[in-house]
């Protein structure tokens, strides 16, 4: 992409949302404004850390170019509001941090012979435990720089004998997989089993390790997850990416019968419409909706392309459907379409 398309791009986005965020209320609605302003927020948060600097130098320049005052104020604010110059890496380390703490807190007293009905078979301690071997592994993984695949059997564990200990041991796991990651360059090459050859990688994909095994251990307890729909957004979209490179996953998504699925966020906007047929696989997305008054709320309608089948629903709900731990035909859904599109991605996505 040329300079000259790239400047002309971030001035139309600077105008943009300067427009919005300062327009009067009787000129345009303010749940609009901000619906608005929310879904050009979870957009650039999906930027890599590389592009979010990269954007961050261009509405510089375009600061530079406007009178000083309130206009350049407006546009430098811009980077400041959407988090653009916040480090990545940091915020998935934090973020893991954050659940491993609540994760803890989940199971510290809880039996652990108790069963968790979401992974049949398993009861906590077998939960406790292999989510610490994620902490371990990919702690492993990083602090050994690996260039190729490292079992997770082959990983010491320290694991100790009474699953009763499992909580605390569950805890260094976690303190040393955070401590390690946030030591080292996320852009640092090594192997890593998703489509991102980084180590940025792996904060990310054990923020919803955990996400996904802390709701595990919710439900088991009666208890409502509680994932907040940014986070459980880019959940969904790194599911999408690193299907394909999950072979339990993409041998049987590759010989589905040509369909498409569109999942549909009421609180958020964002859409995802999955497309698959004849030995392929994509997806995209799309973040667009509108904002609802005084009253009961009103599910933003999300412009997308046509699918075969389309499920709707707050955005934590979808992810915990991708990974199997709701139904498709739970109350909390609503499902449109072809139920033996969904019924065919279902059965090649279960885990």
């Amino acid at each position: 992409m040329s300079d000259a398309l790239l400047n002309a791009l971030t001035e139309a986005l600077a105008d943009l949302v300067t427009s919005v965020a300062t327009c009067d209320d009787d000129v345009l609605n303010p749940d609009t404004a901000v619906k608005w302003l929310e879904n050009t927020g979870y957009l650039l948060g999906r930027l890599s850390p590389a592009d979010r600097g990269a954007l961050s130098v261009l509405l510089r320049q375009t600061a530079a170019r406007r009178p000083d005052g309130g206009l350049r104020d407006d546009v430098l604010r811009i980077c400041e509001d959407f988090g653009i110059d916040d480090d990545q890496h940091e915020l998935y380390c934090d973020a893991v941090e954050d659940l491993g703490r609540r994760f803890v807190q989940a199971v510290r007293d809880v039996d652990p012979a108790t069963p968790v009905p979401t992974c049949p078979g398993w009861t906590f301690a077998d939960l406790v435990r292999h989510h610490g071997t994620t902490h371990r592994w990919m702690e492993h993984l990083v602090r050994t720089r690996a260039a190729e695949r490292v079992w997770s059997k082959d990983v010491p564990l320290d694991l100790p004998d009474d699953p009763g200990a499992y909580p605390r041991w569950l805890a260094r796991s976690a303190e040393a997989s955070v401590r390690t990651m946030r030591g080292v360059d996320p852009d640092t090459p090594m192997w890593s089993h998703g489509a991102d050859q980084r180590v940025r990688f792996f904060p990310r994909r054990l923020l919803f390790e955990a996400v996904v095994h802390l709701a595990d251990a919710e439900l088991a307890l009666g208890q409502e997850p509680r994932i907040a729909p940014g986070t459980a957004a880019d959940g969904i979209e790194e599911f999408l990416e690193n299907l394909p490179c999950y072979p339990w996953l993409a041998e049987p998504v590759g010989v589905l019968p040509e369909g498409s699925l569109r999942l549909v966020a009421t609180d958020t906007g964002a859409g995802w419409t999955v497309s698959f047929g004849g030995g392929g696989y994509r997806w995209t997305a799309s973040a667009s909706g509108s904002g609802s008054g005084p009253g009961p709320a009103v599910p933003p309608r999300v412009a997308g392309p046509a699918a075969s089948a389309r499920v709707q629903g707050p955005a934590g709900d979808l992810l915990l459907l991708l990974y199997g731990r709701y139904r498709y035909d739970d109350p909390r859904f609503g499902v449109s379409g072809e139920r033996a599109t969904l019924d065919a991605w279902v059965r090649a996505t279960a885990f």
